[in-house]
């Protein structure tokens, strides 16, 4: 081999491992920021076909639905736990250290970010309350049924406004 290609040979090698190592080092990263979402269900029958259980002490993030007349708050701090369940009807119980979203409520979507304590509990350190604009409680959906807008009308004085 002539010195010209052995020169190409070596770079051509030190790109393709200097590549894998920063491709290594990128994926090794990330992993620490990778969060799986569960839901109750699958976090307590395992997620997948092969039905896999996330570790104690792996991080993680649960959806679900705020159990009604879960919410027991700390009176001496801002310690929060509430229960939630999915359509599976597996209850977890998620215990939160801080303050909770403007949107949180019983019976209301939320995603929290954690790590697992046991099977059913988790260690909170972020809650995300979920809305949908178009969502409509069922029994105000019923209530407004076959009700019209009416646009409002309005007086000559009211459409001056008050200027004084």
């Amino acid at each position: 081999m002539n010195p010209r290609r052995k020169k190409r040979m070596a770079l051509l090698l030190a790109v393709v491992v200097g590549l894998s190592v920063m491709t290594g080092l990128v994926l090794y990263a990330l992993q620490q920021n990778i969060d799986l979402f569960y839901t109750p269900t699958e976090l307590v029958q395992g997620k997948g076909e092969d039905k896999i259980k996330p570790e104690v002490g792996q991080r993680l993030r649960i959806g679900g639905m705020v159990v009604p007349g879960s919410v027991s708050r700390d009176q001496q701090s801002l310690k929060v736990s509430f229960d939630l369940v999915d359509a599976g009807g597996e209850v977890i119980t998620v215990i939160f250290d801080g303050i909770l979203p403007d949107l949180f409520r019983e019976g209301q979507g939320i995603v929290a970010q954690g790590h697992l304590d046991d099977a059913r509990t988790i260690t909170a350190f972020e809650v995300l309350a979920k809305h949908d604009e178009e969502y409509m409680p069922p029994e105000v959906a019923e209530a407004l049924k076959g009700i019209e807008h009416v646009k409002p009308e309005y007086s000559q004085e009211q459409l001056k406004g008050s200027r004084s």
